[in-house]
């Protein structure tokens, strides 16, 4: 067995595990069920990559999120460690293929999702494999009490039965004690050590401000910050709104949703990890693998959709230890619009059973058929022929995909699927043959490894800029190829691609999963009362609010939150007018200074220095040598 340090050093370049890494690595290495429970940015991967890399055999990892799967699997293979993941929406053939290479191909590491595990060629390729270990990410998505319940990860328990001497770990970066124990069941875990991390930031500073004018007070915290922000709001709308008016406040920032191409969100997170510019205002979209260790500020713009979520989001601030703040910024309206987006518009059964029978009429899938399929799915088309409400319409899709009845891949960019079917020699001498398309296939060659092999995800904008040819000039080009039997290829139009878990069954599918729907709508009536009386409590310190939430019952008050350090709130525009009128009107008279101006006003000392300032930023007025103010 390799040495996990030395493992840590050859492949990450680190030469020190972080608190609870090796604790959790030395007991799966012993052979037991672990379940590790550590905060956002704790280093949960490490935790069974290594443990996987120090034994002989293959690591299955289970995930819910396709973006985090194709994310570590790139990870592995730049280390030079062999990995790899099923896309969805492939053949038969193809699935064959990539899991013919997963048992023969000295793979260390095999991502699946848990709708995977249904799939009776999966199991019994499973069954043959030299598994070191099962890894289940996370694993919250297990309990119907977790923030992401979802019914498919039960398929994660029958691991069990193919290799049952094989350690499980399961980790999770926000669970409750609740959620702890439903693991353990559900998982069919042996005794397992639960080795928690404490999910408290000496640094990072939980501030919950009743604010009318947001951008005013986002302008005045983040005018000179050299540092990077994230600004999270809900719509995409309103990401692209947001930013233009920070830009226009001379606020460098960019917005980032799940909308935008796969080449724009690499470019904007470059630029403001580079730091040319400073504030990305985002949806939860901007979250998935995000790590920049100089995040000052996490705004929410609009009250998160629960603990869990808000914990995710404002863990990314202060990753480097210095003081940073995770700032909620709420009014009235705030409180009304959140029981209107989660609560008003949640679909009952009745609804829910409509939506899918008009998801299965709309892709034409028969009775009793439909198992796997997958369809690229426009929502907003979809929307608008079966006259939905968008917002209904979205929550019901988000439910049917957390029962496990579809799944639901966002696809922007065009993020196709392609494997060339002929030797790379016949490929040369078709290319050969073909001049017209011949930089494009060769282009591919470059851009893209083992295609000849597995099936890979390409971009068609990736290579349509390094050929410098259009993208309906590349489709084209692979059109033509696949018609020749050159590749077989999986091209993606439109937003999305909608994959049926299950046969189409109409009312029956629902029916077998109404109480767990109920269940579903019970909890976020509860997640939403959490964050309520999370806003509405300025009496218990916010750390310990949240340490309480996730079973950390004897917390320290942090001495930085809104509770702890409350700060005196910036005057409001109307305020900031007033008090600048009447600093005027006394330096009409005669020069003065700050304490002098405060003595005669009615306003704070602090408010009277805030507002000063703004009065010289502005150019109204000067100060002298003796620390008095005078008009310009």
């Amino acid at each position: 067995m390799k040495n996990p340090h030395q493992i840590l050093k050859d492949h990450w370049g680190h030469s020190q595990f972080l608190p609870k890494q090796e604790e959790i690595i030395t007991t799966i290495l012993n052979g037991r069920d672990t379940i590790g429970l550590l905060p956002t940015g704790g280093g949960k991967s490490v935790c069974f990559q290594i443990p996987a890399l120090a034994k002989e055999g293959i690591c299955i990892v289970v995930s819910p999120l396709v973006a985090l799967m194709e994310d570590q699997v790139t990870n592995l293979k730049n280390k030079g460690i062999k990995a790899l993941t099923i896309p969805g929406g492939i053949s038969f053939q193809n699935l064959n293929i990539l899991l013919d290479n997963a048992l023969y191909g000295n793979y260390k590491f095999l991502y699946l999702s848990p709708e995977r595990l249904n799939q009776e060629l999966v199991q019994n390729y499973i069954k043959q494999m030299d598994v070191n270990l099962f890894a289940i990410d996370e694993a919250h998505c297990i309990s119907q009490w977790g923030n992401d319940f979802r019914p498919s990860y039960k398929n994660c328990n029958i691991l069990r039965t193919f290799h049952p001497l094989v350690p499980v770990i399961a980790l999770t970066a926000t669970a409750t004690p609740e959620v702890v124990s439903d693991m353990v069941v559900q998982l069919k875990l042996e005794n397992p050590a639960i080795i928690k991390g404490s999910f408290a930031r000496k640094n990072l500073a939980y501030k919950v401000v009743y604010q009318e004018d947001k951008i005013y007070k986002i302008e005045q915290l983040l005018k000179n910050n050299e540092y990077s922000s994230i600004v999270y709001v809900r719509s995409r709308k309103k990401t692209v709104e947001i930013s233009k008016q920070l830009n226009s406040l001379k606020i460098k920032s960019h917005f980032f949703h799940g909308g935008i191409s796969s080449e724009d969100k690499k470019s904007r997170l470059n630029d403001w990890l580079q730091g040319k510019i400073t504030v990305m205002v985002a949806t939860n979209a901007f979250g998935m693998g995000i790590d920049h260790p100089k995040v000052r500020y996490v705004f929410h713009l609009q009250l998160p959709e629960s603990m869990e979520s808000y914990f995710q989001e404002a863990g990314r601030a202060g990753r480097d230890g210095n003081y940073s703040a995770a700032m909620i910024l709420y009014n009235d309206y705030d409180k009304i619009l959140i029981k209107k987006q989660f609560l008003d518009s949640r679909p009952n059964t009745d609804q829910i059973k409509s939506l899918y029978r008009s998801l299965c009429n709309f892709f034409q899938i028969p009775y009793g058929e439909g198992e796997f399929s997958s369809h690229s799915f426009n929502y907003l088309e979809f929307c608008k022929h079966y006259h939905l409400n968008t917002l209904t319409t979205y929550n019901g899709l988000t439910a049917l995909e957390r029962l496990g009845i579809i799944q639901l891949s966002k696809q922007f960019g065009r993020k196709s699927i392609l494997k060339f079917e002929m030797s790379s020699e016949k490929l040369i001498k078709y290319l050969d043959q073909h001049p017209s398309i011949a930089i494009i296939g060769k282009t591919i060659l470059r851009m893209y490894g083992g295609i000849f092999e597995t099936p890979t995800s390409i971009r068609i904008e990736s290579i349509a800029s390094k050929t410098g040819q259009s993208v309906n000039t590349i489709i084209k080009a692979l059109e033509k190829m696949e018609k020749e039997g050159v590749l077989e290829l999986t091209l993606f139009h439109t937003d999305a691609t909608i994959t049926f878990i299950v046969p189409r069954e109409d009312k029956k599918t629902i029916n077998r999963v109404s109480k767990q729907l109920l269940a579903l709508n019970h909890k976020k009536e509860n997640e939403v009362k959490s964050v309520l009386e999370f806003v509405a409590n300025d009496t218990t310190c916010k750390s310990v609010q949240l340490l309480k939430y996730f079973g950390e019952l004897n917390a320290e008050n942090c001495g930085i939150c809104s509770v702890c350090a409350p700060q005196e709130k910036i005057p409001s525009k109307a305020e900031l007018s007033i008090i600048a009128e009447k600093i005027v009107h006394l330096l009409e008279e005669k020069e003065m200074t700050s304490r002098f101006m405060t003595e005669k006003l009615t306003f704070t000392e602090s408010k009277v220095v805030f507002v000063l300032r703004k009065l010289m930023d502005s150019g109204t007025i000067k100060i002298n040598t003796k620390n008095e103010y005078y008009l310009n």
